[in-house]
């Protein structure tokens, strides 16, 4: 959608500018005044954009069904985290496999949102898998299970990750 909006209007600003051209000389003002205009013009394409973004997330994901984990890294923690696996409910959904910088911006504080979805209300359960290597150069591989109520309201779920296990909270 936005790049289709996106060609609209370079399409019609050259078009602008070349029927310009072509007539007659064009003056310094008058570009001024058609780049003002076409700048305008992506400044709203732009604006739409994120408004059809907003919304395109919320048809996907509900607020009654929506669930949303994150995962940070624990503070002080020296493991090298290599990817994260999560699964509701028996069936995976999410799996992520760290870069360097993905890696150092989580060591910074940083938290990643690794999955949002629809799940139905009631008690379902989350297995966490993280892989690593800890600080001594040995495999790391942390698998946890946490039992998470969803509500009416959306879930948040917290993931804190660290070389000797994962703490769960729930918002």
């Amino acid at each position: 959608m936005f790049y289709r909006l996106t060609g609209i209007v370079l399409t019609v600003s050259m078009l602008s500018f070349f029927s310009a051209a072509y007539g007659e000389d064009v003056t310094k003002e008058e570009l001024k005044g058609q780049d003002e205009q076409v700048q305008d013009i992506k400044s709203d394409v732009l604006s739409i954009s994120a408004e059809l973004e907003k919304l395109e997330e919320k048809l996907l994901y509900p607020s009654s069904t929506e669930v949303s984990v994150f995962v940070s890294l624990a503070a002080a923690e020296t493991f090298r985290l290599d990817a994260v696996e999560i699964q509701m409910d028996g069936n995976p959904v999410a799996r992520h496999v760290y870069s360097f910088k993905e890696l150092e911006a989580m060591r910074k504080g940083g938290v990643q949102r690794i999955y949002t979805g629809n799940i139905r209300s009631g008690d379902h359960d989350l297995v966490v898998t993280v892989l690593g290597k800890t600080g001594g150069g040995s495999d790391l591989h942390n698998a946890e299970r946490f039992k998470i109520s969803k509500d009416i309201a959306p879930r948040i779920v917290e993931l804190s990750l660290s070389d000797q296990g994962i703490t769960e909270s729930s918002r």
